[in-house]
């Protein structure tokens, strides 16, 4: 299975953040790891995804709805664009 990766603008967009705090947080070596190729930073998706994950806060267990699944959220994804 191929890598995938996201431009820090398609991060920047799918947290509804700005940009420049990526590269805020690059500066101060916070933040998710990255990569530099040919100039370009991107993010691994699968880190991306497993750093959302360890953001998860409350859970399947304590919601009320007894048909809730996690899968059936509909989250935001990160549309083409240029980067």
């Amino acid at each position: 299975m191929a890598e995938r990766f996201l431009c820090q603008k398609q991060l920047a967009k799918r947290w509804g953040i700005s940009h420049r705090t990526l590269e805020s947080w690059r500066y101060r070596g916070i933040g998710l790891p990255y990569l530099k190729l040919g100039g370009r930073i991107v993010y691994r998706l699968e880190e991306i995804e497993a750093y959302e994950a360890r953001q998860t806060r409350g859970g399947v267990e304590e919601s009320t709805d007894p048909d809730f699944r996690y899968e059936d959220v509909d989250l935001r994804h990160a549309g083409g664009g240029r980067c």
